[in-house]
C-alpha cells in the first residue's frame, strides 16, 4: 500500500516511516511532484492538518495524511502553538525559535508545556483525525543533538533527558507524533 505523507520535512518522514508497518510505503510531497508550499491558514492545529490533507487529495488525487504539530507553553497562554515553526519569524529557523522561547521564559518558574500533533487522514473519500499529546517541561538550556525543532529544550514528563538526548525509538514511544501515528496505523491495519 502506498500512502502520501504530506510533508517535505525529511526528519518527520523518517520518524513516521519507522512507525508504520513495512507493507505501507510512504511517499513525500516531492515524490508526487508537489513542490509548492501547502498553506496552513487555519487557527487550530487540527484545522491545519485537515487543510493540508484535503489540498493534496483535491489537487493531486492521492489518498494521504498530513500532520500539524505545535508546542504549547502554559506560561505563554499556549504559544507558540500553531506558530511553532515560524515563532521567531518567517525563516522557520529552529535555533531562532528555541532562543526566543528560552528568552521569554527567563523569569518564569512555570515551564510546563506540551507537544500536540494532529494527523488528518484522507482515505477512500473519508476523513479521520488522530491526536497525540506529550506533556513535559521546557529546560533552561539546549541539550542534545538528536531530533529536530524544539527537541533540545523539551523534556517529556518522567524523563531526565530532552527529546534531543534520547533515541528516535524512545521518542516514538512517549512522543506526540508517535502517539498519533500509532492511532493512524491501528486504523490502517483494519483495512
Amino acid at each position: 500500500m502506498q500512502l502520501v505523507f504530506a510533508t517535505n520535512n525529511f526528519n518527520k518522514l523518517k520518524e513516521v516511516q519507522s512507525l508504520v508497518p513495512e507493507h505501507i510505503q510512504l511517499l513525500s510531497l516531492k515524490d508526487i511532484g508537489c513542490f509548492e508550499d501547502v498553506l496552513e491558514t487555519q487557527d487550530t492545529i487540527e484545522g491545519n492538518a485537515i487543510q493540508k490533507a484535503e489540498y493534496i487529495k483535491q489537487h493531486y488525487g492521492y489518498d494521504c495524511f498530513a500532520d500539524d504539530t505545535g508546542l504549547e507553553v502554559s506560561a505563554l497562554d499556549g504559544a507558540p502553538g500553531i506558530y511553532s515553526a515560524r515563532y521567531a519569524g518567517p525563516q522557520r529557523d529552529a535555533t531562532d525559535n528555541m532562543n526566543k522561547l528560552l528568552k521569554e521564559l527567563e523569569n518564569t518558574t512555570d515551564r510546563t508545556a506540551k507537544f500536540k500533533t494532529v494527523i488528518a487522514l484522507h482515505l477512500n473519500d473519508e476523513l479521520s483525525t488522530f491526536t497525540g499529546i506529550c506533556e513535559g517541561t521546557i529546560t533552561k538550556e539546549k541539550r542534545g543533538d538528536k531530533g529536530f525543532g524544539y527537541d533540545p529544550i523539551f523534556k517529556a514528563s518522567g524523563f531526565e533527558h530532552t527529546f534531543a538526548e534520547i533515541s528516535l525509538e524512545e521518542k516514538n514511544v512517549v512522543g506526540h507524533r508517535g502517539k498519533a501515528v500509532r492511532q493512524l496505523v491501528e486504523l490502517l491495519n483494519l483495512l
